[in-house]
């Protein structure tokens, strides 16, 4: 009996620790002001997911150079193939390629819109990335 209460009091206490770790990540994700945006991706790539990561860089560039400069916008490309992409991915709950704005509590994904439009219609792409983002900052 008394190792059925132990075990019980060192999971609530395991929980209880978890979930405090997790509210202090989250708390600091909220509070941002500022704009990022991720491409999650593997080390194996093919043209697409090149031109993706290409296209957000030069977009994010040409579009918001003044935001950039002053940090309030930044793009990052994350390989889920490393130890830093995998922590950073396991945060955000991203499981695989993904492209995602973030800002604050806001998560926007653009994944299916990168994969349709990066390579075939990038002007699209562009009009989409940055209807988004503008959304974000007005």
């Amino acid at each position: 009996m008394k190792t059925i209460k132990f075990f019980i009091i060192s999971a609530l206490l395991l929980t209880a620790i978890g979930c405090n770790g997790q509210n202090k990540e989250s708390k600091k994700a909220i509070s941002s002001d500022n704009i990022e945006v991720y491409y999650f991706h593997f080390t194996a790539r093919c043209v697409t997911c090149n031109t993706i990561e290409s296209e957000l860089n030069n977009n994010i560039e040409s579009l918001y150079a003044g935001l950039k400069k002053d940090n309030k916008i930044s793009f990052h490309s994350i390989n889920l193939d490393q130890e830093s992409g995998e922590k950073l991915a396991q945060r955000l709950k991203v499981s695989g390629q993904t492209v995602l704005i973030v800002k604050g509590d806001k998560r926007i994904l653009l994944t299916n819109e990168a994969f349709l439009y990066a390579r075939s219609n990038p002007k699209k792409f562009k009009s989409i990335l940055k209807e988004k983002i503008d959304s974000l900052i007005s």
